[in-house]
């Protein structure tokens, strides 16, 4: 499993005014309070400041907090502010390539991948999401039923008896992201139902999901040999190393980018490689995440 991604990114979502409310002295290198929305009224996505090295910024905002320094000095000054990028400056473009790990949530996460036709050793691009978790994310594809665990919510479509047995075996099982207002709707016993359900468990063939809604609220079903499990969701903990990557995004190849470059992603879609590893089906309630996994 790949090593988890230590990157901090110094992004500050922020819009500096041109004079202070309380009639403080213009300080045009510090962090003003108004931030920018992550999204602008024509659906851009807006990242504001990145801060090439994080740890001058702050050198700088405790000299000017401690009324050490107050913009006269250009020995200071000047690197300070050739140390702020404006993001939303760098135009966007495509990059696709071959994921290398993933680390973090929607909310911030990163996506390291191989550029495509990059050979051997070549450094890794870094997909950052926006802090706000504004960026868009897809991951579609198949996966082994081993990838299955507990607390991951699956759409499958089956009938069920009134103790919420499935009738017939289920043929196919899908991973998804619920929207974060979704409400399940009830179990209805003997009608073929779309249903979207946590997994409590999956041990051999028999499946167990749970629905938060409506009096039966258990349900368990039996996988059929030819089962097939795939996902369509919109989470980093479901990338896994060899899939294929699509990045849009403004690239940073800069000073304090990360690898090859740091690409500030408003889009990512993900499509997950043909599981390669023999199935198992063997997830016991309240297993803990694969280790190198990323988690939500």
């Amino acid at each position: 499993m790949p090593r988890p991604i230590v990157f901090a990114v110094a992004v500050t979502l922020a819009v500096v005014a041109c004079r202070t409310s309380s009639g403080e002295p213009y300080n045009p290198y510090a962090v003003a309070p108004a931030v920018l929305p992550p999204v602008a009224p024509d659906g851009t996505i807006q990242w504001g400041t990145f801060f090439k090295s994080a740890q001058l910024q702050l050198s700088y905002e405790r000299l000017w907090n401690m009324g050490a320094c107050r913009g006269t000095n250009k020995a200071i000054t000047e690197p300070v502010a050739e140390n702020k990028l404006l993001i939303d400056r760098l135009p966007e473009a495509d990059f696709a390539g071959v994921v290398q790990a993933a680390n973090g949530t929607r909310a911030g996460g990163v996506v390291a991948f191989a550029a495509q036709g990059a050979a051997g050793q070549a450094p890794a691009y870094f997909a950052q999401l926006h802090p706000a978790g504004v960026s868009h994310l897809t991951v579609t594809g198949p996966v082994s039923l081993g990838d299955l665990r507990p607390g991951m919510a699956v759409r499958i479509r089956a009938t069920v008896d009134e103790r919420g047995r499935g009738t017939e075996p289920l043929r196919a099982v899908t991973v998804v992201t619920p929207a974060a207002d979704f409400a399940p709707e009830p179990i209805r016993p003997g009608k073929a139902d779309a249903v979207i359900a946590t997994i409590v468990s999956l041990r051999g063939a028999t499946l167990v999901v749970r629905v938060d809604a409506g009096k039966i609220r258990r349900l368990t079903f039996t996988l059929a040999d030819d089962v097939v499990a795939t996902v369509d969701g919109a989470r980093l903990d479901l990338v896994s190393t060899g899939d294929t990557i699509e990045v849009k995004g403004r690239l940073w190849s800069g000073e304090g980018c990360a690898g090859a470059g740091t690409i500030f992603a408003s889009r990512v879609t993900v499509t997950k490689r043909l599981p390669a590893r023999p199935e198992t089906r063997e997830v016991a309630k309240g297993a803990g995440v694969a280790p190198g996994r990323a988690v939500e």
